[in-house]
């Protein structure tokens, strides 16, 4: 939607009076920008449910706007996501810009379409990495971004950054279709070039609320937890950067192991980071803490309507800024309010709990957790109470068990994971465990 005369006016005026006022709200931060909705895969996890473009996207002279404006307010680095963001006309420009501006300009994408002439582009416009989102081996990724072809077409694009000296780091979903192949898959991206790894929870947001079956339950963490450590194990010992996603751990035994990086060691959680080093921003303008985060509760302002700086100072953007202080954990409730480590973990990921429960604050994906519950002979699973009503970012209600340690397994379950469905590579079994 083109902006108006006097929105494009008021706009420039917000840009000159911004640098002094920046001052006030300035913190050095990490923003993910989905730059448009259109997209060329069906992603089933997709948490925007992208597809075709917004009608209401911005333009290129107001995102070139927001550029300046996320300079000012101290943004270091900025990833643009989509849907596809090469799908979008400017995109390349917005490249360039992110860059002049003195920001780091990065970029997640589904790798399916992107050649070799399109990674020099890449390359020219000033982009310092990309991250392939690869989640699983050839049919179960294929199986869940909802087009055949497209795990090839991955290795296509890695093919074609290394050959141009773009660096490219992967990123995959953790559910309950990739867990059991996720030591193999890890020594496939190895194989092919890959020196740098995220790994996140898939979490019943957009698509994903589709498909709550594929989803982790609480208790299987029990056997998630060691297997990734496993991996993660060797994965530093092979010199690969691991970074887990937000949404990954919390104080369980292999808590410093999993958050390790090439910079950091023995790292722990400190709560969630949204709007303190984080910033989403959506394809219409659209501010808000983390990009994960669902709209309808987190979305500060809009762009258009509010400068920057004005929409940080509000309270969706300001929401973690209490850590370590009661008014940090006031919205704790379930197991997390009455845990040991409430006052440094805060709930753990907001977006996991929320997406859950509509509400943040107890966050059933938690290592410790689950492993406290099971010395009490407990368990709990989630079962959907609610489901979405098919809105980008938006979620449906779970309702959360507990029941007994031992108690039979829902026979409607049939994908229920456990160790033993985990499909080792040859040579693995003389590894030891971290």
């Amino acid at each position: 939607m083109a902006p108006s005369a006097t929105q494009a006016q008021a706009r420039k005026t917000r840009a000159r009076k911004q640098p002094e006022a920046a001052k006030e709200v300035r913190r050095d931060a990490y923003a993910v920008w989905e730059v448009t909705l259109q997209c060329n895969l069906a992603c089933k996890h997709c948490g925007s449910r992208a597809g075709g473009a917004r009608k209401d996207e911005l333009n290129t002279e107001e995102a070139l706007d927001l550029i300046r404006q996320m300079a000012d307010v101290g943004i270091n680095e900025v990833t643009l996501i989509g849907g596809e963001a090469f799908l979008r006309a400017d995109w390349l420009t917005l490249v360039s810009a992110i860059r002049d501006a003195g920001m780091t300009p990065t970029m997640a994408t589904g790798g399916f379409g992107i050649s070799r002439v399109t990674a020099e582009k890449m390359v020219e416009a000033g982009l310092a990495q990309v991250s392939v989102s690869v989640d699983g081996l050839e049919e179960v990724h294929d199986r869940q971004r909802g087009k055949q072809g497209s795990w090839h077409q991955c290795f296509e694009s890695m093919r074609n950054f290394a050959a141009v000296g773009l660096p490219f780091a992967i990123n995959s979903q953790i559910n309950r279709y990739s867990a059991p192949e996720f030591p193999r898959l890890y020594e496939t991206l190895r194989d092919a070039g890959m020196r740098g790894w995220q790994y996140t929870l898939t979490v019943p947001m957009g698509n994903a609320t589709e498909f709550p079956e594929a989803i982790i339950q609480p208790f299987e963490l029990l056997d998630v937890y060691p297997m990734l450590a496993r991996v993660t194990n060797r994965a530093l010992a092979e010199g690969m950067v691991v970074m887990p996603g937000n949404d990954i751990g919390f104080f369980g035994p292999y808590e410093n192991l999993l958050r390790h990086s090439h910079h950091q060691i023995g790292t722990a959680w400190q709560g969630c980071c949204a709007g303190t080093a984080g910033l989403g921003i959506e394809a219409n303008g659209n501010i808000k803490g983390c990009q994960s985060l669902p709209s309808s509760a987190y979305v500060g302002g809009n762009i258009r309507d509010s400068s920057l700086v004005e929409i940080m100072k509000r309270p969706e953007l300001t929401l973690n800024m209490h850590g370590g202080t009661p008014k940090g954990i006031a919205h704790l409730w379930g197991h997390c309010q009455s845990c040991e480590w409430a006052e440094l973990c805060r709930g753990g990921c907001m977006w996991t709990a929320h997406v859950f429960f509509d509400r943040p604050g107890n966050n059933p994906h938690c290592h410790s957790r689950a492993l406290k519950l099971a010395k009490q002979g407990l368990r709990e699973r989630v079962v959907m109470k609610r489901r979405a009503e098919g809105r980008s970012f938006d979620h449906g209600v779970f309702e959360l068990i507990e029941e007994p340690l031992d108690a039979p397994w829902p026979k409607d379950d049939p994908l229920h994971f456990t160790a033993d469905k985990v499909s080792w590579p040859e040579g693995w079994e003389r590894w030891p465990w971290p």
